[in-house]
C-alpha cells in the first residue's frame, strides 16, 4: 500500500489516519436524499468492479451495518466541497450539495481503484478554485464526433471534477429552417442534444450552447442564400496571406443579426443550460469592407455594439451570454461598457513568461471593471498531430494563476481542430487532465507528476507505459522548433509545398518568427526519438474498451511525425525517394481515414484528407504515376 493516494485532482487537504478499513462483504450505502441515487449507483458500481463487494442502497433512517453514508449539509461551508472521512468502521461523506457528493464519490471510486477493499483511514476537505471547469471541444473544423465518443469522455472527464462542456459549433447543429449549411456535415440534432444534456446533468455537467456569430461563418456564407451578409463578399487577404473566401458576417446589416437570432431561437430550447457561447472571435474582415467608414470613424464601438445587440437577443431569450474576449481587450476603454451580466472569455494558448504577462493584463482588465470572465487555456494539440506537452501544461498552468488572482468565475480548456482537425482523440487527454487538476486546486495541483496519473485515471494502464509515450510523444516538437507557436513544424510540413518547405529551410526562420532547426542531423534525430518512444506501445495494458484504438491513435500520429522527417530528408537531398514516400504515405492516409471513424462521424473526413493532398499530388508527379 502506498503511504500516499494517487488522486487525481490531488485534493486541496488530505491527512492520512491509522489503520485500515476493511470493506465488509455486504453493506449499506445510505444517502440522506432520494437524488442522490446516481451517485450511490456510482459507487456501488466501483464497489463492485474493484473489490468485489455487493452494497445495497437505501435512504435516511437508523440502520446497522453501514459502510457508506452520503449526506446533503446545507451549512456545510463550500459549494461543490465535501469532506471525506474513511475510520477502521466506516465511510462517511458530507457536502453542501449533490454535486459535492458527486466528487467525493469520484475520489473515492479513485481510492478503491487502488486499494480495492481495504482503504486506508483518512480525511479529506476538499472544494474548488473555480466554480465553473470546463472543456470546450471543436466539432466544427471537419471533424464531428459521434454521440458514443462524447457520452464516453463526459464520463471520464466528470470524474475528474470536470462540470461544464461546449461544443463548438458554427454549422454542425441540423439547424431545420438551414439544411443546406450542414447537409454534408453529419451534425448533432436536436434529439442528439437533448439526450447528451440529459447525461451531462446526471455527473453534475452543464452542456452549454456555443454557436458562432460574427466570425467563423465561412460555411454560411459560401451558400447564395447568406452571402450577402458577408463584410467582404467577394473575399479577403488573411492576416496569414493569401486569400480566403469571406469568413465574417457585416455587423452593421440588420440581416445578420436576424440570422443568429433564428439560430438561437432553433438551437436553445434543446439545452437546459441558461448560459449560450455566442463567440464573436476573428471577425479577420471586421473594418475592411463594407463597415469600413463606421470602423474608422468609430473604432472598436462597431464590435461592441453589434455585441450589445446579441446580449439583447440573449436576453431577451431568458439567457446568458458568454463570448470570445480576444477583440475587446483590444479596446480597454470599452471594457466597462460591456453589460454587466456577460461573461468575457479570454483565451490563449501558449506557455512562458511573455504569455503569462498577457493573461496578467487581460484578467486584470476585466476585473478592474468588474465584467465577469472565464481563462481559457488550450489542450495544444492542434496543428500538431502529437500534441506539445510542456506548452499545454504551462499554458494550463499560468491561466490558473492569473484567473485565480484576479477572480475569474470559470476555467475552459479548449480543444481545436484547425487545418483538418489531424489529431487524434487521445491526444487531447494530456491537456485535458492536467486543466482539469489547476481547475480544481491549483496549489496542489501544479507540479503533479502527470504520466503515471494519466496511467491511472486515463488510460487504465497497469503497465505503466502510455502516460509517458503521451507525454513524450508531444515533445517532440522541441527537437526541431520553434518552441512557442501554435502548431509544430512536424505538422505543418504535410500541408505545405515543397517550396515553402526549402524557402523555410534555407532562411532558418520562419513560422512565428523563431528559429527552426531543419539540420538532417537534427531531423534523424527526431525521427529516432520518435521510434524510441512508441517502441513500448504494443506492451501496455490498458482496461479500456477502447484500448486498441488508444494504441492505433498514438502509433498513428507517431508515424505521420516520421514521414514528415522523411519528407523533409528528401527535400534536403538526403535520403529517400518519391516512390518510397508515396508508398509510406498511402496506406497512412487509409488509416487515417479508419481512426477518423472509429470515433466520428463521415461529414467532413474528404475535406480533411484533402488536406494531404499537397505531398500526396507532388509525390505522385515526380513518379509519373
Amino acid at each position: 500500500m502506498p503511504s500516499h493516494p494517487f488522486l487525481l485532482p490531488a485534493p486541496r487537504q488530505l491527512t492520512l489516519g491509522e489503520g485500515v478499513f476493511s470493506l465488509p462483504q455486504h453493506a449499506l450505502i445510505v444517502i440522506s436524499d432520494s437524488k442522490l441515487l446516481f451517485e450511490a449507483k456510482k459507487l456501488q458500481s466501483a464497489l463492485k468492479e474493484y473489490s468485489q463487494n455487493q452494497w445495497s442502497i437505501v435512504a435516511g433512517g437508523s440502520y446497522l451495518n453501514i459502510g457508506v453514508d452520503l449526506t446533503i449539509d446545507e451549512f456545510f461551508d463550500h459549494p461543490q466541497g465535501y469532506q471525506l472521512t474513511i475510520t477502521p468502521l466506516e465511510i462517511s461523506v458530507t457536502a453542501a450539495d449533490a454535486a459535492g457528493i458527486f466528487y467525493a464519490v469520484c475520489t473515492l471510486n479513485q481510492l478503491l481503484q487502488q486499494y480495492g477493499a481495504s482503504l486506508p483511514c483518512l480525511t479529506v476537505n476538499d472544494w474548488p478554485d473555480f466554480p465553473a471547469r470546463g472543456i470546450m471541444l471543436d466539432i466544427s473544423r471537419d471533424k464531428v464526433p459521434t454521440l458514443q465518443t462524447i457520452l464516453d469522455l463526459v464520463d471520464r472527464l466528470a470524474a475528474l471534477k470536470i462540470n461544464q462542456l461546449q461544443l463548438y459549433m458554427e454549422h454542425t447543429f441540423a439547424y431545420r429552417h438551414h439544411p443546406e449549411v450542414w447537409a454534408q456535415a453529419t451534425p448533432f440534432t436536436g434529439e442528439d442534444i437533448l439526450e447528451l444534456d440529459a447525461f451531462c446533468r446526471q455527473r453534475h455537467v452543464e452542456l452549454v450552447p456555443n454557436q458562432n456569430s460574427l466570425g467563423h461563418m465561412e460555411r454560411w456564407l459560401k451558400h447564395e442564400r447568406y452571402h450577402h451578409l458577408a463584410e467582404c463578399p467577394d473575399g479577403f487577404e488573411p492576416p496569414w496571406g493569401g486569400f480566403s473566401p469571406p469568413t465574417t458576417l457585416n455587423p452593421l446589416d440588420p440581416g445578420s443579426l436576424s440570422l443568429v437570432a433564428s439560430l438561437y431561437d432553433e438551437l436553445l430550447p434543446h439545452f437546459t443550460s441558461s448560459l449560450i457561447n455566442v463567440g464573436g472571435d476573428e471577425p479577420w474582415e471586421l473594418g475592411k469592407g463594407k463597415s469600413k467608414p463606421e470602423v474608422d470613424a468609430r473604432g472598436g464601438r462597431v464590435y461592441l455594439d453589434y455585441i450589445k445587440s446579441l446580449h439583447n437577443e440573449i436576453s431577451a431569450l431568458g439567457r446568458k451570454m458568454q463570448f470570445w474576449g480576444d477583440i475587446i481587450v483590444h479596446y480597454p476603454e470599452l471594457v466597462p461598457e460591456l453589460p454587466p451580466d456577460v461573461t468575457a472569455m479570454l483565451w490563449g494558448y501558449e506557455g512562458g513568461e511573455k504569455a503569462a504577462q498577457e493573461w496578467e493584463r487581460q484578467c486584470a482588465m476585466l476585473e478592474s471593471a468588474g465584467i465577469p470572465f472565464y481563462v481559457c487555456p488550450g489542450t495544444s494539440s492542434w496543428n500538431t498531430i502529437a500534441g506539445r506537452s510542456d506548452n499545454a501544461i504551462d499554458n494550463c498552468r499560468i491561466s490558473a494563476v492569473s484567473g485565480l488572482k484576479h477572480g475569474a468565475i470559470g476555467y475552459l480548456i479548449t480543444d481545436w481542430g484547425d487545418n483538418g482537425h489531424w489529431q487524434p482523440f487521445s491526444i487531447s487527454y494530456l491537456g485535458f487532465a492536467y486543466g482539469a487538476a489547476v481547475a480544481w486546486c491549483l496549489e496542489t495541483n501544479d507540479k503533479i507528476d502527470l504520466p503515471p496519473l494519466l496511467d491511472r485515471f486515463i488510460f487504465d494502464d497497469k503497465a505503466g507505459i502510455m502516460g509517458k509515450v503521451a507525454y513524450d510523444l508531444g515533445e517532440v516538437y522541441k527537437i526541431i522548433g520553434p518552441e512557442h507557436i501554435n502548431g509544430q513544424i512536424l505538422a505543418y510540413t504535410l500541408q505545405l509545398s515543397t517550396d515553402k518547405l526549402q524557402q523555410g529551410i534555407q532562411s532558418y526562420e520562419s513560422w512565428g518568427g523563431s528559429k527552426t532547426n531543419l539540420q538532417p542531423e537534427t531531423l534523424r534525430r527526431a525521427a529516432e526519438t520518435i521510434k524510441r518512444i512508441i517502441e513500448p506501445i504494443t506492451r501496455a495494458q490498458m482496461q479500456r474498451s477502447d484500448a486498441a484504438t488508444v494504441v492505433a491513435e498514438f502509433q498513428q500520429a507517431a508515424n505521420l511525425l516520421l514521414h514528415s522527417t522523411h519528407r523533409l530528408l528528401f527535400i534536403l537531398d538526403e535520403e529517400g525517394t518519391p516512390e518510397a514516400l508515396l508508398t509510406e504515405l498511402q496506406p497512412l492516409l487509409e488509416q487515417q481515414s479508419n481512426l477518423w471513424q472509429a470515433r466520428n462521424r463521415s461529414g467532413g473526413l474528404d475535406d480533411s484528407l484533402r488536406r494531404f493532398d499537397t505531398p500526396l499530388n507532388e509525390y505522385k508527379s515526380l513518379t509519373g504515376s
